[in-house]
């Protein structure tokens, strides 16, 4: 069920006072509006109206869609090694909940990320497997290595038998779009398939760059 508690919340910058809805967990099938005001990027986030800073709320958010049988659990946290942490100890959980390990052929993701959150909501409401996009991805990436590290890739949308990704460059501040044909997934998929890759999930899974990384490696191999 979606669940959320009332706190004060001080602006980062000009610390003035707000009175927010903090919302921990939320569940389509109960808040189908929810989902559309977390997609919006009205939830857990600071707006202030004095100054207009906008800030991301440090709380967790466990989103669940029954329909789509995903599981995204939301941590934000901007360290590499507390992130690992984060992620061993949800994974230790995991082995401890039954009621988890009741849900079958559900896809259950790991993140740090916001941008990542809203991102695999996307791509799942569009019936395809976010393992597929974070490969493709990197394959962008890799078109131009000297760049590699200025840049991050976000999924936008499926259209017209395509799909467009938006590359954003920190070197010059720029966002291009790259256009990937719907055959190119559908051909990464199966290959992945036949690799091993699992389609659900058995525990909590981090999709990520480096995830994408080691089953590009695990490809050369095959």
């Amino acid at each position: 069920m979606s669940m959320n508690h009332k706190e004060s919340i001080r602006c980062p910058k000009c610390s003035q006072l707000h009175e927010l809805t903090v919302w921990s967990s939320i569940t389509v099938s109960d808040s189908p509006d929810l989902k559309l005001d977390l997609l919006g990027g009205k939830i857990n986030l600071l707006r202030c109206d004095i100054c207009g800073q906008t800030a991301l709320l440090p709380n967790p958010l466990l989103y669940h869609d029954e329909e789509q049988h995903l599981m995204i659990s939301f941590i934000p946290c901007a360290n590499a090694e507390k992130k690992q942490e984060l992620f061993d100890e949800i994974k230790e959980n995991f082995r401890k909940n039954e009621e988890l390990q009741k849900l079958e052929n559900y896809h259950f993701r790991f993140t740090t990320d916001y941008n990542s959150l809203l991102e695999k909501i996307l791509i799942f409401d569009q019936g395809m497997n976010d393992k597929a996009i974070e490969l493709i991805k990197l394959m962008i990436l890799m078109q131009e290595p000297k760049k590699m590290e200025k840049r991050t890739v976000v999924f936008g949308k499926k259209e017209n038998n395509e799909l467009e990704f938006f590359v954003r460059d920190a070197s010059d501040g720029m966002c291009y779009t790259s256009r990937v044909p719907m055959l190119t997934y559908e051909t990464v998929w199966t290959e992945l398939l036949k690799s091993g890759v699992k389609n659900k999930s058995f525990i909590w899974e981090l999709v990520d760059s480096d995830y994408a990384a080691s089953l590009l490696n695990g490809m050369n191999q095959y």
